[in-house]
């Protein structure tokens, strides 16, 4: 009996003690939190610019654009076929020209307004009003008159085929008949925005007007924005008008912009992202061999190349730009500096896309090439200047840099100059033509060739190049009007031909995705162009393990305690928690744990897409 009196005290001691400091010693991660409370915190690239879906172009911001404005038709995220969204159904006409949405009544902004058909107009006309220098503008000629009001040609709208003939009727003419429009809509110049909203902080025909910051942004999305901390993190939250808000199982989504791929795997791996924007070239053979469920390597549309200045010399001679891209080892840069399952690109338009066939290309010719340099003059490079590779910090982006700059100065004695800037830097520069080569990427916005070729007309807003060619017009023009699949594809060809013949671009390789996603995020569902939507996906706290510790915590608990004992330790527990809790508040509480220690992202390219 002594022997128990003295041994029991000890014992519920030291029970209490363990417990109390395995309780205190770790903070609840992030995700662990996000689990708990529905908040997924998610990496999306370089610091947004904007967040107006007329204007933005990297699929980082697309990704926040899709959380906060809903398109008129959405896809189901596996077959990809068209689904309800802002319009509940619509008609196509025989001939395939005429579209007739008709919106659905339940289908409200965030400030409670209806979502009209003339909102759909307004938008629209927004994208084409010249002063705001949409890049995306081009999209829309697809719309009767648009192009013509675009370019100026003339000032009455009437003429452009958009009509609001009811308030939930939205009738669209197109100029030719494009299996694709109902896909094109889900991208983010298409999505409407509330013009009324805009106008009523400035002019919503000129970029810079402020009306996408916390407590001005109007939105029709399934979220709404409740925070944007510069470099920090963007905040939004689960909209109470939202149409389809009983589907939506995430409260929030906490979106992190990283310039570190590093940086965003560590902060994975300590528990503050339940999703990475890419992942360190180093981690993923390691990750693969040991099948870890957090990799995910996704097919994807996209296709990293480099953008040629044809308006700097020596850029402007046809040859020496052909020369760089017959002298390009692309099996070696796939295959041997990129794993992840990355292809060489001879070409620009992606294999995975169906129904078209890209044209046969020698892809390398390195006495071929030499000879062109000979034939412009520069044999061995002589007399050529050194030349300037632009790119944007990222780690994939540095070592593809690296690896055709020594390719270049071996094979053909150039000298190759790298230069890397911020995202926002880099596209500032691409959109004034402030550079000679320009790495980047781009990602389908819808299944069809034209996603990629459309890039290249005269017209196109994308473009940056300063080549233009009316041949290649004029083929883009008559694919347009060719009803069969297979000839039409035929004649897409050709321009992609055309093209890489002249070289104002040069494919280096086709894109995965390689990523880490933590097994707690459900509803998942990639598409080939990489559009998310939020409403499917939830978080599902992985079950506890029951470890050695906790098996001690539980044989040492089952140790009987005298009852003046435990109201001794219970007093001592409570003291000691009421103190924590005063020591976290001093100290501005656990929040900055739940924060990734550093903003860790793989930068995008001065593309659509974000680099991978």
């Amino acid at each position: 009996m002594k022997y128990y009196r003295l041994i029991s005290p000890v014992l519920c001691l030291l029970t209490s003690t363990l417990v109390f400091n395995i309780g205190c010693a770790k903070r609840e991660s992030a995700v662990a939190q996000g689990n708990r409370t529905g908040v997924f915190h998610y990496s999306v690239g370089s610091e947004s610019s904007d967040l107006d879906p007329h204007l933005v172009t990297g699929l980082g911001d697309a990704k926040i654009i899709a959380a906060l404005f809903e398109p008129l038709v959405t896809f189901e995220p596996v077959t990809l076929e068209p689904k309800p969204a802002l319009a509940e159904r619509w008609e196509i006409s025989p001939d395939g020209l005429t579209y007739t949405f008709h919106l659905r009544a339940d289908a409200k902004w965030s400030n409670g307004a209806s979502v009209t058909a003339q909102d759909c107009v307004d938008s629209w006309r927004r994208v084409l009003t010249p002063s705001l220098a949409a890049d995306y503008a081009y999209w829309f000629y697809l719309i009767r008159g648009a192009e013509a009001y675009h370019k100026g040609r003339t000032t009455d709208f009437s003429t452009v085929g958009l009509a609001a003939p009811a308030p939930r009727t939205l009738v669209v003419t197109l100029t030719h008949p494009a299996p694709y429009f109902l896909q094109i809509l889900l991208n983010s110049p298409w999505r409407p925005v509330n013009v009324a909203a805009i106008a009523a902080v400035g002019d919503p025909s000129r970029r810079g007007t402020p009306w996408t910051r916390p407590g001005t942004l109007v939105s029709s999305g399934p979220f709404v924005l409740k925070e944007w901390k510069p470099h920090q993190h963007i905040l939004v939250e689960k909209s109470p008008t939202y149409w389809d808000r009983a589907t939506v199982r995430l409260n929030a989504v906490r979106f992190y912009p990283t310039d570190s791929m590093d940086s965003e795997e560590r902060a994975f791996r300590a528990g503050q992202l339940h999703g990475t924007w890419a992942l360190p070239l180093s981690k993923v053979r390691p990750l693969q061999l040991e099948k870890s469920p957090d990799l995910r390597i996704d097919p994807i549309l996209e296709t990293y190349f480099f953008r040629l200045n044809v308006r700097r010399a020596p850029l402007d001679d046809v040859r020496i730009r052909q020369a760089l891209s017959l002298a390009l080892d692309r099996d070696a840069i796939a295959g041997k500096i990129l794993p992840g399952g990355r292809q060489p690109a001879p070409t620009f338009v992606s294999p995975l896309l169906k129904g078209y066939t890209p044209p046969a290309r020698r892809a390398y010719d390195l006495a071929a090439a030499r000879q062109l340099l000979a034939d412009a003059g520069h044999p061995g490079g002589a007399g050529l200047p050194a030349i300037e590779i632009l790119y944007n910090n990222s780690e994939i982006l540095r070592l593809v840099a690296e690896a055709i700059q020594q390719m270049w100065r071996r094979d053909l004695g150039l000298d190759i100059r790298l230069v890397n800037q911020e995202f926002k830097v880099v596209f500032a520069n691409r959109r004034a033509g402030d550079y000679q080569i320009l790495l980047g990427s781009w990602t389908a916005d819808y299944l069809d060739a034209t996603t990629f070729l459309d890039m290249w007309r005269s017209d196109s807003g994308n473009n940056h190049t300063g080549w233009s060619d009316p041949a290649y017009d004029a083929l883009s023009n008559r694919a347009n009007t060719i009803a069969d699949p297979a000839a039409r594809a035929a004649v897409l060809a050709q321009a992609e031909a055309l093209v890489l013949d002249a070289a104002p671009i040069i494919p280096v390789y086709f894109n995965t995705h390689v990523y880490l996603l933590h097994p707690a995020v459900k509803g998942w569902q990639p598409t080939p162009m990489d559009h998310t939507d939020y409403r499917y996906v939830w978080l599902e706290p992985a079950p506890v393990r029951r470890s050695q510790t906790a098996a001690t915590i539980s044989s040492l608990s089952a140790v009987p305690c005298p009852p003046s004992v435990r109201r001794s330790l219970v007093r001592r527990r409570m003291s000691a928690v009421n103190g924590l809790r005063q020591t976290r508040r001093r100290a501005g509480g656990p929040r900055a744990a739940h924060q990734p220690a550093q903003r860790a992202r793989h930068p995008r390219p001065a593309a659509r897409h974000a680099a991978r």
